[in-house]
C-alpha cells in the first residue's frame, strides 16, 4: 500500500485540462469535494524543474485498493524521462575491449575484465583468501559458517552452490548430457569430460614439484604428493589404520561394514570396490589391456603383467651369469 502524500499546491494549472475541470465543476455542484490529483516528491521536483513550453504528462498517485502489477507499471510509465519504450533500449552496450563479449551494464564489463587482469579485490576476512567478485566471497564465506542452503529432495545431502545441487541430481536421475567427441562416451558432470579428454590427447597439465612427474588429473597429482610427505591424515575409526586419501578409506570401512556396492551385470557377483569389479568384467569381455614389451604377450591385470616381467628378469639375469663364466 501506498501511503497518500500531501497535494502538490505548485502551479497546478500546467496540468490542469478540460476535462478535469468539467469533472470537478460537476463534483462541486453535487455538494462533494474533488479529488486532488497526488504526486510522488521526485514528480513533483521534475514538474518545479520544467522548462517553460515543455509539456509534462503526469500520473495520479496510485491509490490503496489498485493491483501492486498496475502500480508498477503506473510508476515505471512516470519515471521515463524521454519517449522511448523499454524495447528501444539498447541490450548490449558494453563490449569488452580483449574477447569482445557484450554487457548491458558497464558494472558487469567491469566484473568481468577482472577474468582477463587476474585482479581479485575482495578478501576473506576469516582465511585471507582473494577473489575476482563480492558474489563469489558471499559463496566462499559459507564455508566457514556451514550454511550449505541447497538441499537434495532425494536424500537430503547439502550443498553449498546450487550447480553442485544440479550436478548431484544426475546421480539420481542417471542423465549424461555431456558426450565425448571422440569416442562417444558419456558423462554427467564437464570436469569428468575434461579429464577423460586427456585421455585421447595425452595431456598432463600437474606436474609433481619435487620429482617432475606428471599427471593427468589434479586428484593423481594429491595422491602422489603424499608418498613424498608420507602424510596420512585420514584414520579408520574401527582400527585406527591410516590413508593418504578419503576414498582408500571409504574402500577400507567396507572391510569392517562387509558392504559390496558394486554388482557384475553378467553373473551378479558383487564387489566392495569399482576396480574389483572393473578387474572381474575383463573376465566376460576377455579384454587384455595390459602388455608386455619384451615379448608381446597381453594380461588382463597389471599384477598378471608384472609378475610375468620377472621371467624376462630372470632370462637377463641368467644370460649375464652365464658370459661371466664364459669370460
Amino acid at each position: 500500500m501506498y501511503p497518500r502524500l500531501p497535494a502538490y499546491r505548485g502551479n497546478m494549472q500546467l496540468f490542469a485540462s478540460p476535462l478535469r475541470a468539467t469533472n470537478e465543476s460537476k463534483v462541486l455542484s453535487a455538494g462533494r469535494s474533488p479529488q486532488r490529483t497526488v504526486l510522488s516528491p521526485g514528480l513533483a521536483e521534475r514538474a518545479r524543474r520544467k522548462p517553460d513550453g515543455h509539456t509534462l504528462r503526469v500520473h495520479a498517485h496510485p491509490s490503496a485498493t489498485q493491483p501492486s502489477s498496475l502500480i508498477s507499471q503506473r510508476r515505471l510509465r512516470a519515471n521515463c524521462t524521454t519517449p522511448a519504450t523499454i524495447s528501444e533500449v539498447p541490450k548490449m552496450a558494453h563490449r569488452c575491449a580483449v574477447c569482445a563479449k557484450e554487457f548491458r551494464y558497464r558494472s558487469v564489463l567491469t566484473a568481468h575484465l577482472r577474468c582477463h587482469t587476474g585482479e581479485k579485490p575482495f578478501e576473506c576476512w576469516v582465511c585471507d583468501k582473494k577473489l575476482s567478485q563480492a558474489g563469489h566471497l558471499r559463496t566462499h564465506l559459507r564455508t566457514h559458517t556451514g550454511d550449505n542452503r541447497f538441499e537434495c529432495a532425494v536424500c537430503n545431502k547439502k550443498f553449498l552452490h546450487g550447480g553442485n545441487l544440479k550436478s548431484h541430481l544426475r546421480a539420481h536421475t542417471g542423465e549424461k548430457p555431456f558426450e565425448c567427441s571422440v569416442c562417444n562416451k558419456k558423462f554427467s558432470h564437464t570436469g569428468l569430460l575434461r579429464c577423460h579428454l586427456r585421455t585421447h590427447t595425452g595431456e598432463k597439465p600437474f606436474e609433481c614439484s619435487v620429482c617432475d612427474k606428471k599427471f593427468s588429473q589434479s586428484a593423481h597429482l594429491r595422491k602422489h604428493l603424499t608418498t613424498h610427505t608420507g602424510e596420512k591424515p585420514f584414520e579408520c575409526s574401527v582400527c585406527n589404520k591410516k590413508f593418504s586419501r578419503t576414498g582408500d578409506l571409504r574402500c577400507h570401512l567396507r572391510i569392517h561394514t562387509g558392504e559390496k556396492s558394486f554388482e557384475c551385470s553378467v553373473c551378479d557377483k558383487k564387489f566392495s570396490q569399482s576396480a574389483y569389479l572393473r578387474k572381474h568384467l575383463r573376465t566376460h569381455t576377455g579384454e587384455k589391456p595390459f602388455e608386455c614389451s619384451v615379448c608381446n604377450k597381453k594380461f588382463s591385470q597389471a599384477a598378471h603383467l608384472r609378475r610375468h616381467l620377472r621371467t624376462h628378469r630372470g632370462e637377463k639375469l641368467f644370460e649375464e651369469v652365464k658370459s661371466n663364466f664364459t669370460a
